[in-house]
């Protein structure tokens, strides 16, 4: 049997369709508009440059691949929170793979990144002078805005990371300080408070609360010349979470000669009992805070052990047979009576009938209200000063803010929501270059506004 030879289509239509005499010239223009190939030479590999402008291309769609992510149409700036999420994951995946082979702990090399590329020396402007120092035994950072005779605005400040992260000495807490300093004519006390996991809870707690009954003393006040009937106690984050939890404790405490005038709390994190509130549902994906890294810091803070994150992301820790919740602590959790239908939107509780008895016992301070300032009874926060809480719609912590307010104001007390619909969590401190979010710049403006307008 005869052989068949096969042909591609190239040589075909070159030897049977298109006469030689007419592809050969062809071949030779090709070449000569080649870059840097001399007609006359055969084609080679290809060159560096192609090499280096390919592998380019594929490693800039590798980044574009890992920096990209679906987020909710109405975020502001989409894709610089994108880029501050992909910096944010990095971090913590390089973290975690130190942890993993036992370098070290994954928040000291997330603490030593902030550091490195954060944290700034303490230096004086022409209106304000910036100095390190301590309040109660506390380090400090200390902005008192220069000139005027009159008696200035006094602000106790707890920056925020999760108990465990940030520091005062921050860039970006240090602009945020200056600017509160310069535009209210306020001191402002920026307090490094110990963080996890060399310190977990109440450690964080006492060191804010000693540096806030230091802040109201006379002494202090004198030396800062602070109007005392002009103090106010703040935070965002965890940070909000401990001014909230100083706010209750020295408003209850009869034998103080000055207290707090106003709290005010940045998306503050205040329960850890339910980690399906409709806004843990709708942004458990959102970054820059996940759901389970809310967890992860509410474990680190409370001493507790890692391997628990499951069952606090399941709820199986608030189970309906865990006798230690009463129907009054689930009641002041209870986002479906507590929140708006707008809020709540279609979302549906997650309560487990059963569920894992031991957690409670292994985590006690879960059910503390100096850890968790929501669960603070009614004759409580009647006695807290007129707050202002900020919350974000693309925020798992949202509900935490927005149940606080209406608790607060059940209780008579005078509060102000300031709801951003495109806001993030964390979105405030970045309102200052390379990071600058415009909802970043309008929370905090419209922050220091409510505060100039009532301090």
């Amino acid at each position: 049997m005869k052989r068949r030879r096969t042909q591609s289509l190239a040589s075909y239509f070159e030897t049977e369709v298109i006469p030689p005499s007419f592809v050969a010239p062809w071949r030779t223009h090709q070449r000569s508009h080649r870059v840097g190939l001399n007609p006359h030479e055969p084609l080679t590999a290809p060159s560096v440059a192609m090499r280096l402008l390919l592998a380019g291309a594929v490693l800039l769609s590798a980044a574009a691949y890992y920096v990209y992510l679906p987020l909710p149409s109405g975020v502001s700036e989409p894709w610089k929170l994108m880029l501050l999420d992909a910096l944010f994951r990095s971090f913590m995946q390089a973290s975690d793979a130190a942890h993993a082979l036992g370098v070290c702990h994954r928040i000291h090399l997330l603490n030593w990144v902030v550091s490195w590329v954060e944290e700034i020396e303490a230096h004086s402007c022409d209106a304000v002078r910036v100095a390190d120092s301590t309040l109660g035994g506390v380090p400090t950072r200390v902005f008192h805005p220069l000139g005027g005779s009159q008696l200035k605005r006094g602000i106790v400040y707890f920056h925020g990371g999760g108990w465990a992260l940030g520091s005062a000495r921050m860039r970006s807490y240090d602009l945020l300080c200056r600017k509160m300093a310069k535009d209210l004519d306020s001191v402002v006390m920026s307090v490094d408070y110990r963080l996890a996991p060399d310190a977990v809870f109440p450690d964080q707690y006492y060191d804010a609360l000693a540096a806030s009954r230091a802040f109201l003393t006379p002494e202090v006040l004198h030396r800062y010349r602070i109007d005392p009937n002009r103090v106010c106690v703040s935070g965002d984050s965890a940070g909000g979470n401990l001014a909230a939890a100083v706010a209750q404790e020295l408003s209850s405490d009869d034998s103080l000669p000055v207290k707090f005038k106003l709290q005010a709390l940045i998306y503050p994190v205040l329960q850890a009992l339910d980690f399906h509130t409709a806004s843990y549902q709708q942004n458990q994906a959102v970054p820059i805070l996940y759901r389970p890294f809310m967890a992860r810091f509410w474990l680190q803070y409370l001493g507790a052990d890692s391997s628990l994150e499951p069952l606090l992301l399941t709820n199986n820790h608030s189970s309906l047979d865990q006798r230690v919740i009463s129907a009054d602590t689930r009641s002041k959790v209870d986002w479906t009576a507590l929140l708006s239908s707008e809020k709540r939107k279609h979302f549906r509780p997650v309560v487990k009938a059963r569920g894992s008895p031991e957690v409670m016992d292994a985590v006690p301070h879960l059910m503390d209200v100096r850890a968790a300032p929501l669960l603070a009874d009614q004759a409580v926060l009647r006695r807290t000063p007129t707050a202002y809480v900020m919350t974000c719609e693309f925020d798992v912590l949202r509900d935490d803010g927005l149940m606080y307010v209406r608790r607060l104001q059940d209780a008579g007390v005078t509060a102000t929501s300031d709801h951003y619909e495109d806001g993030f969590h964390g979105c405030m401190v970045f309102s200052f270059l390379p990071m600058m979010s415009s909802v970043g710049q309008r929370s905090m403006n419209n922050y220091i506004s409510w505060l100039d307008q009532n301090l």
